[in-house]
Parts: structure tokens; sequence; C-alpha cells
């Protein structure tokens, strides 16, 4: 690109501003193929394309303009993506040792493995079949989750198997199967263009997902609507938005009964689509009562007359439509805020039309993958470990014992690690996930990992924190050196195609998962197909059916590149090129009697609050430029650079008044642990509360409260008290310099 007829050999530039004013330069790179594939960072799943040049590197990255997720755009975690094939910190060749944690010595991959099985196998014949755990990941392809789902479910059967998608995701499946009978997000992109009213639950979108916001953020200068945020910090959205609702933290529950209230009072639901579609209205109907505005201003903090004014203009919009995302999940009320959420939209006939729908915005790339298909919390496909006739399907189409299949779920990620304190688990194996910076309470997470006799890591970087605890590291290739498929938020199946070959002696997830089911007696029974596409055709048999929504029957890999993604149900014989883009649309849904579940949701507040020893609350989210625990982006420069060091927001008026100066260091003290921070003084946050990206290793997790919901198991990351101290300056500068990490 030149500006100004503007030419140099080598180089393209651009001028801004004065004509003396030196231009930025971009240097040109040579592209020998531009290759198709998928962005594998967030779950907005766009479409992008990775230049390859005459030596088969990677050196670029552009989004498609034919894709209809991202139409050519991408955040800046794409436009770099390509620098991730050559990182620093990449493994490349299986590790080994023993539990007294000496030096790692290489092993080729037939002893790895056979070094794995033979551990497992130990462990369990030891101290029983459950006794070794499994956690994976958001990050795999869809055919890599259902062959692990196979040899965990199918081959190892431990019962203790779940995947990391516990601590982002597992609220919005519970609100939804409670609601709606299935997971599974019924609305789209599209319904930014239709919409005439948007609430964002706990969400911002421009930096967790800027895509998605800019798709938002075209509709809305299309064609004007109300946007209202609730959310307790004046987020980036907060600020574009027409109303902001600075909520209390951990009462969304609260405010949702009381827009109900005002609307069941006003006469402004949709009483006929309540009796055609739904369940339950006279119980929400008697426990709203007690939430009238008046009343639920003093836990929310929301005045009454806001509450009012938003409840009449969401429910006389002609389509209303809320989103979500960690801000409602994350929280001991998470599945209730996904409930009331939908309990708010069935209310109003906004489920399954054009501009109304409840939209869990999902966190990885493929954390619907790992719902629909890993048979983490059931068996492939929405089948569940608790109905007969589903064991009774997948084992005999596997080629097993129904038997061999437990016949209720086992424990969750969450409660995976207090049965390692106990002692009820000697053995885990972490697929692509950190739980050492993902989880809450840090120190206590490091200490139960010491505990195991047998850790496994499989990460395609040697260097993540976890490993440090591990006896046996397998290195696994990355995102676009190997091939198969996505499915994103709004249920788009798009396909990853190998951009480049996997480094040194790093395998596929795949590869590494075929490989083990063979060293256990019913890997010999159980077929593992040699390619991801024809793992897919398994997948798409067992997705058909006329009441599955999870219908993938009529896609290929080639149909899927071909339309640029193809959202599910996608049946077999459908005329459409692209799929449904809603569920729902006819009002019947997967329940026993196909209406949807209206639920009573009384409020029981059992937050930890900020009292006179912890002042403040403290809140946590995204940045723009880092993904979750930074493995990958703390490793590409123009990632890192923007925020390298653990740091903190607070109010001026509060820092005044504390003597805390801004770009110094401060220790946060809380009931759990402590970290040190650097403050960054904002009027986004008010003068109770901090908020601290969670991202940084060894820092905001090691104060953070982690109660779970009941229905979901999900840590409440969001809402704890904490106090601030000071520090020694040059002692905190030096421990920041030796956090910053990679």
């Amino acid at each position: 690109m030149t500006h100004c007829g503007a030419s140099d050999k080598g180089y393209q530039f651009m001028l801004f501003g004065r004509k003396d004013r030196k231009p930025i330069r971009i240097v040109e790179k040579e592209i020998a193929e531009w290759k198709y594939t998928t962005c594998g960072y967030c779950s907005t799943g766009c479409s992008i394309e990775v230049g390859v040049n005459n030596e088969g590197r990677a050196v670029a990255t552009r989004g498609h303009a034919g894709a209809d997720v991202n139409r050519g755009k991408l955040c800046i975690k794409g436009i770099f993506e390509h620098e991730l094939f050559e990182a620093p910190g990449r493994g490349d060749m299986p590790l080994m040792r023993d539990k007294t944690y000496q030096p790692w010595q290489e092993a080729g991959w037939d002893t790895a493995m056979d070094h794995m099985a033979s551990e497992i196998k130990r462990i369990q014949s030891t101290y029983g079949r459950d006794s070794f755990a499994i956690i994976s990941t958001g990050q795999l392809l869809t055919e890599e989750f259902y062959s692990l789902g196979k040899l965990a479910r199918g081959c190892i059967g431990t019962n203790n198997y779940d995947g990391n998608t516990t601590l982002c995701m597992a609220s919005a499946v519970s609100g939804y199967k409670r609601s709606f009978g299935s997971d599974g997000p019924p609305g789209c992109y599209e319904d930014f263009e239709h919409t005439e009213c948007l609430i964002a639950w706990g969400s911002n979108l421009p930096e967790q997902h800027p895509i998605i916001y800019w798709r938002l953020k075209e509709a809305m200068e299309k064609r004007k609507f109300p946007l209202i945020v609730v959310d307790p910090r004046v987020t980036m959205l907060a600020q574009f938005a027409d109303i902001h609702l600075p909520v209390t933290p951990g009462t969304d529950v609260v405010l949702l009964n009381s827009l109900m209230h005002v609307i069941l009072d006003e006469g402004l639901e949709d009483r006929d689509y309540i009796n055609a579609h739904t369940n339950g209205i006279e119980e929400v109907e008697a426990c709203v009562r007690d939430y009238d505005p008046t009343t639920a201003a003093r836990i929310c903090g929301i005045d009454e007359d806001t509450i009012r004014v938003v409840a009449r203009l969401y429910a006389k919009a002609g389509a209303a439509m809320s989103i979500w995302t960690m801000g409602i999940n994350q929280s001991t009320h998470g599945s209730d805020g996904v409930v009331g959420i939908n309990n708010l939209n069935l209310i109003t006939g906004n489920i399954g039309k054009p501009g109304g729908t409840s939209l869990s915005i999902t966190g990885q790339c493929n954390a619907m993958g790992t719902r629909e298909w890993s048979s983490c919390s059931g068996l492939p496909g929405y089948r569940a470990l608790e109905k007969p006739k589903d064991r009774k399907e997948i084992a005999d189409f596997w080629g097993i014992d129904e038997s061999f299949f437990p016949e209720k779920r086992g424990l969750t990620e969450t409660d995976i690690f207090p049965a390692i304190e106990t002692g009820q688990i000697k053995g885990l194996w972490l697929v692509a996930t950190n739980p050492i910076t993902s989880m809450p309470q840090t120190s206590r997470i490091k200490k139960t990992l010491e505990k195991l006799d047998f850790l496994v890591v499989q990460d395609a970087y040697q260097d993540v924190e976890s490993a440090h605890f591990a006896h046996l590291y397998l290195p696994a290739a990355v995102w676009a050196e190997k091939e198969g498929v996505f499915t994103n938020t709004e249920r788009r199946v798009n396909i990853v195609r190998q951009v480049v070959e996997p480094i040194g002696n790093t395998k596929p997830d795949f590869w590494i998962f075929k490989e083990l089911a063979k060293r256990f007696p019913n890997g010999e029974k159980i077929h593992f197909p040699d390619t991801p596409a024809e793992a897919f055709e398994e997948m798409k048999q067992l997705s058909k059916g006329d009441k599955r929504t999870l219908d993938i029957s009529g896609m290929s890999h080639e149909k899927i590149e071909a339309a640029k993604g193809i959202q599910w149900p996608f049946r077999e014989g459908s005329e459409s090129e692209k799929g449904d883009p809603r569920l729902y649309s006819d009002g019947v849904f997967q329940t026993a009697d196909g209406k949807a579940n209206l639920i009573p949701l009384p409020f029981t507040d059992n937050n930890e609050r900020p009292c006179e020893d912890y002042p403040f609350w403290l809140n946590s989210g995204r940045v723009v430029e880092h993904f979750h625990t930074r493995t990958r982006t703390g490793k590409i420069g123009n990632c890192n650079k923007f925020s390298p060091t653990p740091y903190m927001e607070m109010n001026p008026d509060a820092a005044k008044e504390m003597g805390i100066a801004h770009q110094s260091y401060v220790r946060i003290v809380s009931r759990r642990g402590d970290s040190v921070v650097m403050v960054q003084l904002t009027q986004r946050v008010p003068r109770n509360m901090v908020f601290i990206p969670f991202h940084f290793y060894d820092c905001v997790n090691r104060v953070s409260l982690g109660l779970l919901d009941p229905h979901s198991r999900q840590p409440a990351f969001k809402q704890c008290a904490i106090r601030i101290e000071h520090v020694d300056q040059e002692l905190a500068a030096t421990l920041n310099v030796e956090r910053r990490g990679y």
C-alpha cells in the first residue's frame, strides 16, 4: 500500500500529517501463496488467510473479505497470528522425568506413549478407574475433541474428565439446558441487523471480541437502536452505550427480576407467546413480585426510574436481544443469571426471531466444539450419560459394552482439584490448558499439582507454567499446523486448514489420541480414523435425527471451506448453503413437551463483599491485546508490548486518599493471598473498586475467590474483596520485571 504516489523498493509505507514527517514503514513480504484457515483465538470465528513465502514459512495474516463473520476484518491478535508458528517456547520433543523433578530427558514418541499408558494403568489398577483425571481445553479442533472423548470415555474409562470451558462457559451451558432443554446459542451475529434494543450483560465486546463489536457497531450506524450495558465498570462498550447500568457486583439476578416485575406489572409481556411456548409463568410472576424497582434498587444499585425505563424499552421493542460473556457466567449466580436473561426474552417473545435472542458470546475459539463433541459432560452430540438410550447408542456405534460407561457425569474441573487434595485423584492429564494461571487461588493449585503421582502436560509450548509440575511433556502441534473444524459463537462450523508443517517432532493432538488408544484394550475395538475428515464423517452420522438441533449431516470439509463456514443445524439434503441462523424459530424446544421453562430465581446474597478490613471490590477481565493466560500472546511482541506487566485500574480519588501515585506499585491482599501490581489511575472504576486483567501468571488469581455456582460449578472470578497496601517500589519493580515472562 502506498500513499500520495510514494514508493520504495522493499517497503510499503504510509505518510501521516505533515509532509516532512517520517513515514511509518512496514516491511514488504514476499508471499508465494495465501492459505485459507480460521483464527484460533476467540470464539468470533474469523476467516483468515495466512501468507506463506517460497521457503514455506508463514509471514503474514489477513482477513478473508468473502466470509460472513469478519468480512475481511481482524483484531490485533489475528493480524499477528502467523508469528505463533515460530514463537519462542515451543516444545519439539517428548520429555520425561521422575517425581523428584530431575532435569527433563528427551524421549521418542513410542517411549513416551508406552510410559504414559503404563502409568495410567498403574494408577487405575491401584486406586480405581476414576483416580486418573483428564482436563482438556476449548482450543482443539472438533475432530480432536471427538477422538479425545472416545479415548477418555471408551478406552481409559475415567469419569473424571472435563474441559477448561468450565471456567468460562459452564454457566451458559447450564442456563441454556435449564431454560430450553439443550445447550446451543439460539441467535447469531445477523441479529444485530434486526434488533430494536440490545442489552449487553457483563460483556465488553471492543476488548473481548473486537470483530463482533465491529458487526454491532456497523449495524447501529445503519439503523440506530438503544444499546444498554450492564457492567460495574465503565468499559469501552459502556462508554459507547446509550444507557450504562453500573450494577453492584453479583446482583444481576435482582436487576433481571426487577425488569420482569415492571414488564409483567404493566402488561408489556407477550402473553400469546408465553401461553403457547412456555411453562412456569405463574411461579415466575409470584417470584418477581418481591423485586419491585424500589426494593431492587437498594440491592443492585440501579435507581428505580432507570429500571422502569430499561424494562419498557426492552418490552416495547419489536425485537430485543441480550448478549453476555464472563460478567454473567463467572459468578456464584452465573447459571441463574443466564436463566434470568432467558426468562426476560421468553416473556417478551424474543427467542428464535430476527433480532430477538439470548446470545451467549463464547470465549475460546472452539469452546462450542468441546460442548458439542468432546464427551466431557456426557457423550458426543449433546447426549447424556444419565440416559440409557444414549449410552447404548454410543456404545453400539463405537463397538464396546455399554456397561463401560458410567451412569452419570463425574467431577468437573473445579471439583477435580479438590479431589487431588483429598487423594481421590492420583494422576492428571492436562491438554492445552494452563490451570496454574487460569484457576482461582494460584498458591493452592501449585500445592495441589505437587501432590500428583503423575502429571502429563500436552501443549504446543514447553514453557507453559503448568509444565513446571509435570512428569511427562508431550509437544503438540499448534493451531494451523493441523486440520479440522471449529464452531464459533453463532454455531458456525468453519475449517482450519494446515498452513505449515508441525515444527520439530511435534504431533497433532489427533495423532496423539489415536496412538495412546492403541495401548488400551478397548482401543482395539473402537475405530479411530486415520484423518480428521474421516472422523468428521463419523460425527455426521451421530448427528442425524429429526429432533436433533445439533445436526451437521449435510456438511463436509469441502462444503464448509466453500461457504466460509456453515451454521448448524445443517441437515443432509438441505437446500441452504449456509445453514440455519437461529434455533427455536418454530417455538419448539428440546424439552419433554416442547415448551421452554420459565424458572423463578429468588436471590440469595452469598457474595464476598467489601468490609472494613477489605474495603475494595476486585473485578477482573480481558484486554484486547492478550488472550487467556498469555501462553501465546505473551510471546508476540506487537501484542505483549501494550501490557507486558500486571497492572490494576484504580480510581484517582481513592488513590489520592491513600497517597498512591499513577504507575507506582502496590500490594493487593485478600483473605486468600496477595499480589503486587502496577497502578493505572482511571475514572473507569468507581472509588470502591479496582480492575485487573486476568492474563498474568501469579497475579489476580492469587487473590480471587473461586466460590462455585451450584448448577454449573463455574468459579466466581468477578466478585471478591481486597485491601491495598504500600510496598517498596524498587523491590516491586524488580518483581514485576521477573513476572513479565517470555
